[in-house]
């Protein structure tokens, strides 16, 4: 059985010596001798067949297999000595272009690429709609769509619902003229012209059933409210119900027809839905049979995130349905980790994301690092004390229907940006503002990771991380917390541990230490850890005071255990003993 969903298929030798060389591409592929029915047991949806072959060979092996293109893997042909990667089938939908450039770009060769969109650098529909999340209402309205942004360079696009549009897509307020219609409505405004319709996948329909109500019983009903209401049944993502329903036949053989996904909640969750709970219909037939006083309703409601309850209730035979839209986020904030400084540092897919936002928020040493990264953006620079401000910016942005990358140095998470705009957004929320925004959190390199690497290998076993800033913590606060690590022999990391406004500070939590610690113990001085000014010092507990320590430095102490060797700091993790 095929396990991965990647497989290479060779002939000869020399097609075997390449499929082995992918190995160290992708480590799961499957490495198959080449037989047409060893073909037809690999094929499937969501699959990469990649062929070391003549090109031949496949097209008549794949002929009778080939159905259509949302179903269809991405097939690869390969040259025996690797120099072409022919996108032979699939390109978008099955990722065959993907696919082919990443090989050439492995084996030194060349990705053979002849979908029209990509060749002449323009936007592929499918493949953009599919990142977007967005269902294809009628696919043979596709390709007329696509040959329009083709000759005349752009697509007219009126979105009901917050997505994000490549520059070849012009946003339109006038559904009438649209080449493009993104909505839940089935009917938005009568055309003119061909439209294709892209569905966002935002309902949630609320299902009551009896017992042994049949799935085409339950599926008419749905249909048949979603019909009266003029929305999509495209755009249902999830199907909502109580949790004593969870196995019913009927439900679960209409959600697997449609991939559709069921979501339950417990009869306390539905009759505490915070928000829907006041003017729900409240039943009592409902509640002495399931202990719920509403079910498609409420449970509608809580699996759309307290979205809008846009159909109440509507009991058809033996089923009973509501429908609520979900809320979508409007746009996005990245909070980005951008580590020591450089961008060799800074994570692929942190840049990714720097790339695709539209304005980027940081303190201003931070952006200077990344100028490479940020050009022909709008870039907001704040200074060191300005963080609430700085976040408070960045959300602003977003609201306006921007992407955002809120930079920080070293790791988001830690001491850094990510907990202060998850807790504005919080607040927004709780004020009923609901900026709808989504978040994602992209980690960095932090001070410690970069200052342990310099010094070798301190903290190999538990430590704890204290700042000895008391800006926003009292100082009474970080000194138990020192007492107590150092108590408890943790290699300590030392944050913010002198500036000119508390120079004192750092000889405090020395001699907290020193309590607990021999003069002898190691510590490690970085500062500005893989920079241009990095300076790196091994010294101890009791001399440490000797060197130069600021708010770009992080101080490690090290354990009861921790030597030094060939001035490398380790902190032994236990593996002696096992030799």
């Amino acid at each position: 059985m095929n396990t991965g969903n990647k497989a290479v298929f060779y002939i000869t030798d020399n097609g075997l010596a390449l499929a082995e060389r992918l190995k160290n591409l992708y480590p799961d592929i499957d490495i198959i001798k080449y037989s047409s029915r060893a073909v037809q047991d690999f094929w499937g949806p969501d699959k990469g067949l990649i062929f070391i072959m003549a090109a031949g060979i496949v097209v008549r092996t794949i002929a009778l297999l080939v159905e259509d293109k949302r179903v269809d893997p991405g097939v690869v042909v390969l040259d025996e000595k690797g120099q072409f990667a022919v996108s032979l089938l699939s390109g978008h939908l099955g990722g065959a272009n993907r696919l082919a450039i990443e090989i050439a770009e492995f084996l030194g060769g060349r990705a053979v690429i002849t979908t029209a969109s990509d060749v002449n650098n323009m936007p592929s529909l499918d493949l953009w709609a599919q990142e977007q999340g967005l269902a294809v209402e009628d696919w043979g309205l596709l390709p007329f769509a696509g040959t329009q942004l083709l000759n005349n360079g752009v697509l007219k696009v009126y979105a009901e619902t917050f997505v994000n549009l490549p520059d070849a897509f012009l946003k339109t307020e006038d559904p009438g003229i649209a080449d493009v219609c993104i909505t839940n409505k089935k009917v938005v405004f009568p055309a003119l012209n061909k439209q294709l319709y892209l569905r966002p996948k935002n309902l949630v329909a609320g299902i009551g059933c009896n017992s042994g109500t049949t799935a085409s019983e339950i599926e008419s009903a749905a249909r048949r409210v979603l019909d009266e209401q003029n929305l999509s049944f495209q755009s249902v993502r999830v199907l909502a119900t109580i949790d004593v329903k969870a196995g019913e036949p009927g439900l679960v053989d209409f959600a697997a027809k449609h991939r559709i996904k069921i979501v339950t909640f417990t009869p306390q969750e539905l009759n505490k839905a915070h928000g829907i709970d006041k003017f729900i219909e409240k039943s009592d037939a409902v509640f002495k049979a399931t202990g719920a006083y509403a079910v498609a309703e409420a449970a509608a409601f809580l699996a759309s995130g307290a979205g809008t309850l846009i159909v109440r209730k509507q009991k058809i035979g033996n089923v009973t349905v509501a429908v609520a839209e979900e809320r979508i986020a409007r746009s996005k904030i990245y909070v980005v980790g951008t580590g020591p400084g450089g961008i060799e540092h800074i994570t692929p897919y942190a840049q990714k994301a720097i790339r695709e936002s539209d304005a980027i928020v940081g303190y201003g040493t931070y952006l200077d690092l990344i100028t490479e990264l940020t050009k022909g953006k709008e870039v907001v620079s704040t200074g060191m004390t300005q963080e609430i401000d700085r976040c408070r910016t960045a959300v602003e942005l977003a609201l306006s229907g921007k992407t955002v990358a809120v930079v920080s140095g070293g790791d988001p998470g830690i001491y850094a940006m990510a907990g202060l705009v998850l807790e504005l957004i919080k607040d927004r929320n709780e004020l009923s503002l609901d900026p709808a925004l989504y978040v994602e959190i992209v980690p960095g390199i932090s001070a410690l990771n970069a200052g342990a690497s310099r010094l070798g290998a301190p903290l190999m076993h538990d430590f704890a991380v204290v700042s000895l800033s008391d800006r926003l913590t009292p100082w009474e606060l970080i000194e138990k917390r020192l007492e107590a690590a150092a108590m408890a022999d943790f290699v300590i990391v030392l944050y913010n541990p002198k500036s000119k406004g508390r120079p004192d500070h750092i000889a405090r939590a020395r001699e907290i230490c020193l309590k607990y610690r021999c003069p002898e113990t190691p510590v490690g001085i970085v500062k500005a850890a893989m920079r241009e000014n990095e300076k790196v010092i091994v010294a101890n507990l009791g001399d440490m005071l000797d060197h130069d320590i600021d708010m770009q430095t992080t101080v490690i102490i090290g354990n009861s255990t921790t030597f030094t060797w060939n001035n490398y700091i380790i902190t032994p993790r236990g593996y002696a003993s096992k030799r």
